[in-house]
């Protein structure tokens, strides 16, 4: 069974806010969402307390409500339809004296409930039979097992609570610790019906119910570009020869070369097992006691077997190969079993990720929901300080590695790094990761460098709004029409290069977004663009200077192409000069708008 998402926690006061804050410090990935109208500092502001939380629960997301269980209940009442695909949805009072799980008891939020419960030091209302009376859930047992046929789960719980005769079918080895279920107070018995059958095989039938400790370690070696249903058939193949079902699987277990292979992906997304990457150099530790070493395997990859090598690595020294290699036509598949459950964190390493996330101008109402997602379940953030100071609690769970300023290719360079480590990695940038940002700057660095482990990695953007967007939404419809972006810092780009875009943008009549515009050292190149835009446009043209877009002392004025000089400007300031169609409506004493038409007053005169 999936584990739970990390739960989100909902407040709409600022005393429920402060609540929220202080138990999220202690949920690695966890959010805290407030209501924008009351609550100013929330990891994601929202404007509707119920369409919020229905789509929160439509996405299948843990919800923490801080405030009255009256509240969730009316608001998510439409939407409560199969049990069985319930997330966990729990309410705690604003005092922190009560906490409810209502939803998902057995998927979470009765485990939720009693953690949070231990940090207000209060004891959680549990109303689920099983959990209540016995402290267990059978359909949502602990980590490390998975249950077959969860659906018969309420029906065995009904008959342990009703003192029905129970039998306990234990087919594991003695060194697999149960005592999470023997010492639950339930009684069970070595006759009866139903049967609770512990073991690592498959069920019997399709109406046992069965419970499977994590203890193998399935290994897979494949040709590049074998297909995921190749591995797929030879993976579940293999379980079936050996009796052995995929609800014990801890993990998959590959050569780290085929981190992004996609078969093998696809296999561990299938299986819901992790997969965990070791070296070639600790496959070949394993030598020994591999059953088929392969000197062809080794003059391939520099191990002597990656599918037996690999899930006995997982499984460790004490672990044995239960399952031979067996082969398909481009794949390998074997299976290693260790003598406990296994913590699969600790078998070899993750398949590491980076995320170039654009978190907007800064404030947390600007910032896209994937941003903030993304954010908050990454292990490491990697930034400019400044930038990293802007999410605020959002880092909370995160390792921080901050920047100065020009740090660039360091940045850039680290975040490669640690996702070839195995982390979860998040590289922040301001407005839109792939504009003038952070973006390219890795892909250009997977480019040209020799590091091959980087082009194996798991890279996606996450788009944020712009500088040029959010100055455009603040002061009506600029680029209403075709526009352009040009960065006036020749420290990048030769300047001679920066005039022919300029003389391009004017000739084009292209709306023209300047970043960059000055700095302390550089504030001719300004007046020189202003110089080239009026060769081709009006004197009045208007422009808008647009500073600290999204913070605190955000400042947008208009002025014309005439009176914009370098001394109104600087580093965080995004000057928008209009083409020769754009609008300013009203004056100095009138709220004021710039627009360019986009041509539909024409379009409705010629038809």
């Amino acid at each position: 069974m999936t584990a739970p998402k990390p739960p989100i926690f909902v407040a709409i006061t600022t005393e429920g806010a402060a609540l929220a804050k202080r138990l999220a410090a202690h949920i690695p990935g966890s959010q805290v969402h407030g209501l924008d109208s009351r609550i100013s500092d929330s990891d994601l502001p929202f404007q509707s307390v119920g369409d919020h939380l229905r789509q929160l629960y439509t996405d299948g997301e843990t919800i923490v409500g801080v405030f009255s269980t009256g509240i969730m209940i009316r608001m998510l009442a439409d939407c409560l339809t199969d049990k069985q695909e319930a997330p966990a949805v729990l309410c705690i009072a604003e005092d922190g004296s009560t906490i409810v799980p209502l939803l998902g008891g057995h998927h979470g939020a009765n485990d939720l409930a009693r953690s949070l419960a231990s940090h207000l030091n209060i004891a959680p209302a549990i109303t689920t039979g099983g959990d209540a009376h016995y402290g267990i859930a059978l359909d949502n047992p602990p980590k490390g097992w998975k249950c077959s046929n969860p659906a018969i789960a309420k029906s065995v719980m009904a008959a342990l609570l009703a003192d029905t005769l129970v039998q306990l079918n234990n087919d594991l080895d003695p060194s697999i610790d149960i005592r999470w279920l023997t010492d639950s107070g339930a009684t069970f018995s070595k006759a009866g019906n139903p049967t609770i059958h512990l073991t690592e095989t498959s069920p019997d039938t399709d109406s046992e119910f069965t419970l499977h400790p994590a203890t193998l370690v399935m290994g897979i070696g494949c040709e590049r570009g074998a297909t995921s249903d190749e591995i797929f058939e030879l993976a579940t193949k293999t379980l079936a020869q050996a009796n052995l079902s995929a609800n014990a699987i801890a993990g998959i277990a590959t050569i780290d070369l085929k981190e992004d292979e996609n078969g093998i992906l696809d296999l561990a997304t299938a299986f819901d097992a992790p997969l965990r990457l070791f070296t070639a150099e600790q496959l070949e530790l394993e030598t020994p006691r591999l059953a088929n070493p392969s000197d062809i395997v080794f003059n391939a990859v520099g191990c002597h077997g990656v599918a037996e090598g690999a899930a006995l690595a997982g499984v460790g020294q004490n672990g044995t190969l239960i399952a031979t290699k067996q082969k398909s036509a481009r794949a390998t598949c074997a299976i290693a079993k260790a003598p406990s459950v296994l913590d699969v964190d600790a078998i070899g390493r993750a398949v590491g990720s980076l995320s170039i996330v654009g978190i907007g101008p800064g404030d947390a109402s600007w910032r896209a929901p994937e941003a903030t997602n993304v954010i908050a379940a990454s292990s490491d953030l990697v930034g400019y300080r400044l930038y990293l100071d802007l999410l605020g609690d959002l880092t909370r769970s995160s390792t921080l590695h901050p920047y100065d300023l020009g740090q660039e290719r360091d940045r850039c360079a680290e975040a490669l790094a640690l996702a070839s480590q195995g982390k979860q990695v998040a590289l922040i940038s301001s407005g839109d990761a792939g504009i003038y940002a952070m973006a390219s700057l890795v892909y250009e660095l997977i480019d040209r460098g020799k590091r091959s482990e980087w082009r194996r990695l798991n890279i996606r953007v996450i788009p944020g709004i712009s500088a040029l967007q959010a100055a455009a939404a603040r002061s009506g419809a600029p680029l209403g029409h075709d526009f352009c972006a040009i960065s006036l810092s020749d420290l990048l780009t030769p300047w001679e290069t920066i005039e022919q875009r300029l003389q391009a943008a004017a000739q084009g009549d292209f709306v023209v977004a300047l970043y960059n515009p000055v700095s302390r050292k550089r504030t001719e190149q300004l007046m020189i663009a202003r110089k080239i835009l009026m060769e081709a446009r009006a004197p009045d043209t208007p422009v808008i200077i647009a500073r600290n877009l999204g913070r605190d002392d955000e400042a947008v004025t208009f002025t014309t192409l005439t009176d914009l000089h370098s001394d109104q400007i600087d580093m965080l300031t995004l000057v928008m000069i209009g083409s020769s169609q754009t609008r300013l409506i009203g004056d100095k004493t009138q709220r004021r708008w710039v627009y360019t038409p986009r041509g539909y007053e024409k379009k409705e005169q010629t038809t």
